[in-house]
């Protein structure tokens, strides 16, 4: 096709009246003070929608606006691109057709971009237009690591042979970068980020080694190499976080930080002795952009503003509960990031600290040196706190300084790993606290699990089963609910799992002067009656069962969340 031709942006949407003069004069003046691109200006602004302004370019070039959430896209084809240079271009080769190329442009009037791509495709070319968001969202999917993984462990086992080599030395050697042990984990820790992982496990089996990603909460084989190069990988990974090397018949626990793809990212890292060596779990936290707010979080706008009210008292204990992997941290850092503020002295008790606000003073427990939860938090009052974030109360002795901070005028926050909100008061009496102290403490119990969503890909209306219908029957659904019951059909964009991210579903206890009075009652089904009354039905299951409604996620999803809370 014919070199595309520069167009005005502001000129165009107003010609097709997708912005009035005062907008487009408005969104100018920002423009000229911000140096930012006028198109993102106006979308982050909610003037515009991207698929708005690539379906107007798409009309005045008289080309193609392609969605590709709906287009098949072959991998092989796209790597006419490489992964940088689709993302520089913000470009992606579409199709392969006889002597053409058809490629997908963010931007096709950008001749400078057109240029270079027709330098490097050398055959005609046919142009679409395609929505930016789609596009880095394609990127991440098409340009996976698994090929490169699988070369550079190949490469490694080839490198060790039947020898012993001295993989410390790596921390030394100038040329550590280029080994094969450094290349492959770079690899996956590329991989891992792109697709969203939360957590990296290094399995030694009998025959092999398993490298596997914990994706929305599901692990996901990446990787199966030969089993000789495990012990390698261990011994990198333990030089990386400052442990023992030496030590292989104890577990061990460290971190560290990488950079991947120009995003700083913290490691968790464990390490564990098994039959066939050493087992390793990461833990990928993204220090960047993490947007800690509670409005992301998915609770309800009632319950939200109720949690957000007690958040503002002045004293007292809050706590979430929840299994590990649960969001409890999450919500933790969002409460803690609204009451952020110079007015606050805001201290975190934490093990370890997982992620880093301004502002606020971090405590890592470290209890090989004796410092320990208890000691921490006991030195902690003493620095004149408002606010206590307790990672966890793991004991009595924590428990108790925590809940008594927490008479004496502090706001003290803290997770436990219970399994709903109204058994978690029982649950501190039987560590030993005692009745007056959790009755007079305690604001509120948040309990919380996270839900896959349906991926909004390849969702497609279905009608739930006699088993399904009748789970949904005892949840009590507001008769004015509507019902649009969704599954994923399972796409690329999912990993054909039928599932893609994950939000939260809570319930929450209020502690009322009632619920306090039934804590004091040596009956525990005393409380439990109290509380069940203070909730009103407002559980995690009928939330769980209100997003399969919706369509959010599959009844089953939800079921299973409600079992993991029933149990």
């Amino acid at each position: 096709m014919a070199r595309p031709e520069k167009i005005r942006l502001g000129e165009l949407l107003l010609r097709q009246k997708l912005l009035s003069e005062a907008q487009l004069q408005l969104a100018l003046d920002e423009q000229k003070k911000s140096g930012r691109k006028l198109g993102r200006f106006l979308v982050e602004n909610g003037l515009v929608t991207e698929d708005q302004i690539a379906e107007a370019i798409a009309k005045q070039l008289n080309i193609p606006f392609i969605h590709l959430k709906n287009f098949h896209i072959k991998p092989d084809t796209t790597r006419l691109l490489t992964e940088m240079q689709a993302r520089r271009f913000r470009a992606i080769v579409l199709e392969s057709r006889d002597d053409q190329i058809f490629i997908g442009m963010a931007d096709p009037t950008d001749l400078v971009v057109y240029d270079e791509i027709s330098r490097i495709i050398k055959n005609n070319i046919e142009l679409a237009v395609i929505n930016e968001t789609e596009l880095l969202q394609t990127i991440d999917r098409i340009y996976r690591k698994t090929n490169e993984i699988n070369d550079l462990a190949s490469e490694l086992g080839q490198d060790l042979g039947d020898s012993v080599i001295d993989f410390a030395s790596l921390n030394t050697l100038s040329g550590a970068e280029d080994a094969p042990v450094v290349k492959l984990l770079q690899s996956v820790f590329d991989d891992a980020t792109q697709v969203h992982a939360s957590d990296i496990h290094i399995e030694p089996q009998a025959d092999a080694l398993h490298i596997r990603f914990r994706i929305d909460g599901v692990l996901n084989l990446q990787t199966r190499a030969d089993i000789k190069i495990a012990a390698a990988l261990a011994l990198r990974l333990k030089l990386m976080s400052g442990l023992d090397i030496s030590e292989k018949r104890l577990p061990q626990d460290g971190r560290f930080s990488i950079k991947v793809k120009q995003q700083p990212i913290d490691v968790r890292i464990s390490t564990m002795p098994t039959q066939y060596g050493e087992s390793v779990v990461m833990r990928l936290l993204n220090q960047s952009g993490n947007t800690l707010n509670l409005n992301a979080i998915g609770m309800s706008p009632a319950m939200l503003a109720r949690f957000r009210s007690i958040l503002q008292r002045p004293n007292g204990l809050i706590l979430v509960t929840g299994p590990t992997g649960s969001g409890k941290t999450t919500t933790l850092y969002g409460a803690l990031s609204e009451l952020n503020s110079p007015g606050r002295k805001i201290i975190t008790v934490e093990d370890p600290v997982e992620y880093r606000l301004a502002g606020i003073n971090q405590v890592q427990v470290n209890e090989k040196i004796g410092l320990d939860f208890a000691r921490v938090l006991r030195s902690a009052l003493r620095q004149d706190p408002d606010v206590v974030l307790v990672g966890e109360m793991r004991d009595q002795e924590t428990a108790q300084i925590g809940m008594r901070a927490a008479i004496t005028g502090h706001l003290v926050l803290s997770t436990l790993h219970t399994n709903d909100a109204a058994s978690t008061p029982i649950r501190l009496m039987d560590m030993g606290v005692p009745r007056y102290m959790v009755a007079t403490s305690i604001q509120a119990v948040v309990a919380q699990r996270l839900v896959r969503l349906v991926c909004d890909n390849c969702h497609e209306p279905y009608t739930p089963t006699p088993t399904e219908q009748i789970w949904l029957d005892n949840q009590s659904l507001q008769s004015n609910t509507d019902k649009h019951y969704q599954k994923g059909r399972g796409c690329a964009y999912c990993n054909q799992t039928g599932f893609r991210g994950r939000v939260g579903v809570y319930e929450m206890l209020e502690v009322t002067n009632a619920v306090a009075e039934a804590a004091s009652h040596a009956d525990p089904a005393t409380f439990i009656r109290a509380a069940e009354t203070q909730m009103a039905g407002n559980t995690l299951a009928r939330q769980a069962a209100e997003l399969a409604a919706a369509g959010k996620t599959t009844v089953s999803e939800a079921m299973r969340v409600s079992n993991q809370f029933d149990d």
